[in-house]
């Protein structure tokens, strides 16, 4: 197994190399205040064999899982993106009892090939995009940690232990395999200590451990604007005794908004939700784009609960009254008139591209114009599918916050393969060109969980309106029969003084 542990500090915050203490079989790093990326490889053969069968003869690459931390533990949210196209004469339904057994799944994942759905891949070799996805909320990352405790970490290694239980507090966790160089590889991001306020720890080889590598690392300011510029230290267990200075630089697709422009944005949704709910989109009024030819995106994961219309959407002029620009790709359960019950795929992705109005230049066909420190919103409609009834006439359903980002083209020429911490397969990067960037904007939640809780209204198998439909629909077929009856004996009525007028 290999694994580099990397530290991610501020600028401003000083970091003395002494907070590094290098010792023949481990590293210890000493009150850092940072974010960390750890980052382990492990070999077929050090899997567990029920893992290590699946990958070995029925995977493809590439199968990454993202598992987001939405503001809490308590949210976490996972995105899976899997190529199934190979699947169809090989063992598929293994797939979900395993995602069941090691993440907790307990959705309506069955037959990949029914549950997932294709995305519409733009660009195929952009980052070897996978062709199909699943998403569904996740209580927490319990089952995960627990399934590293018993199969993973060696017996009395409790330094395994405690990293496998921090795992729960993770930002998010990507599990990514490649058949090229038969590896796979965990990669979980955390914003700050889950134990402390700050990073207190030796890092050592475990019985499991073959090489480790730790870094500290801050961010300089890059030479050009697509690159992503760390300076800093690096040190490998058991190798180095003392640590070394490094500064390198690489293209990045990912970046944060830039500092001229707002950064931030807020969900919400319309009230009241009713059959049609709006979700919303808030933007400062300051919002505006990193470089000539970027425009302003939207990556929705909707449950199945609830689809988009996408012919309601192919109106230019209700387009700009909701300030948005087009659909760029919609895919999954799109049947407008399927109830829940008849839907068998987890939901629909939908990538929407936004119209921001002008500050400046009056009022436009995309959009109002809008006074400086002020904010504008962007709506997105949707509509309720036919949900089973319930006992107290509502129903609650959880919608992931939306992706906002900046999609900018590069120069030409770059090269975007050479980024060590890059994050593919993210559901919406194979939808644009190989030299796309993304300036992200980060959602205004103050620390509160992604997930807007919505309830809806459904029928109440209880309530006075259930009786009322009972003896409506009762009353409504009855008189229907009698009236079709009446018609019947009057036809038949007819026929025979017809009979009797000809004799």
């Amino acid at each position: 197994m290999k694994e580099r542990v990397t530290f991610l500090h501020r600028p401003d915050d000083a970091f003395n190399p002494k907070q590094l203490l290098l010792r023949n079989d481990s590293i210890c790093v000493k009150s850092l205040n940072a974010a960390r990326e750890d980052k382990l490889t492990f070999g077929l053969y050090e899997l567990p064999q029920e893992v290590s069968n699946f990958n070995a003869h029925n995977v493809t690459p590439p199968t990454v899982v993202d598992v987001y931390s939405y503001g809490e533990p308590s949210s976490n949210v996972m995105n899976y993106t899997y190529d199934t196209s190979h699947l169809t004469h090989t063992s598929p339904d293994r797939l979900c009892p395993l995602l069941s057994k090691t993440l907790g799944i307990c959705g309506n994942c069955e037959r990949p090939e029914d549950t997932f759905i294709h995305l519409p891949v733009t660009s195929p070799r952009f980052a070897s995009s996978a062709a199909f996805q699943y998403f569904q909320p996740l209580p927490s990352l319990t089952d995960l940690a627990t399934y590293l405790h018993q199969k993973i970490c060696p017996e009395k290694d409790e330094s395994c232990r405690l990293r496998a239980s921090s795992l729960e507090f993770a930002d998010y966790l990507d599990i990514d395999y490649d058949t090229i160089s038969q590896s796979f590889v965990l990669s979980a991001f955390w914003h700050s200590p889950p134990f402390g306020e700050d990073w207190d720890e030796c890092i050592g080889n475990s019985q499991a451990s073959v090489n480790i590598e730790v870094g500290v690392l801050a961010n300089e300011k890059p030479t050009q604007p697509e690159e992503l510029s760390l300076a800093g230290f690096l040190a490998v267990v058991g190798q180095d005794s003392k640590p070394n200075p490094t500064l390198f630089s690489f293209p990045s697709r990912h970046h944060g908004a830039p500092s001229t422009s707002a950064r931030e944005y807020s969900t919400s949704f319309l009230h009241p939700t009713g059959l049609h709910p709006t979700l919303r989109l808030t933007f400062p009024s300051s919002t505006a784009p990193p470089a000539d030819g970027c425009a302003l995106h939207t990556y929705l994961t909707l449950p199945s609960s609830l689809f988009l219309d996408k012919y309601q959407l192919s109106s230019p002029n209700f387009l700009a009254s909701k300030n948005l620009h087009s659909i760029r790709s919609l895919a999954g359960e799109t049947n407008l008139e399927a109830p829940i019950w008849a839907v068998s795929e987890w939901g629909s992705a939908l990538l929407l591209e936004l119209a921001p109005p002008s500050p400046t230049l009056g009022p436009r066909p995309a959009g109002t114009v809008i006074e400086p420190g002020s904010s504008w919103h962007a709506d997105i409609p949707l509509h309720l599918r036919y949900l089973p009834p319930g006992q107290a006439g509502q129903a609650s359903i959880s919608v992931a916050w939306p992706i906002v980002f900046w999609a900018c083209p590069s120069e030409e020429g770059t090269k975007m393969n050479t980024n060590p911490f890059d994050r593919v397969n993210l559901g919406y990067d194979g939808l644009f060109g190989p030299r796309t960037m993304f300036y992200h904007l980060q959602p205004a939640s103050d620390g509160k969980s992604l997930l807007e809780e919505i309830r809806v209204p459904v029928l109440d198998l209880g309530g006075s309106s259930m009786k009322l439909v009972e003896s409506g629909t009762v009353t409504m077929v009855v008189l229907g029969f009698l009236w079709v009856s009446l018609k019947l004996l009057a036809v038949i009525r007819g026929i025979l003084g017809e009979k009797k007028g000809g004799r």
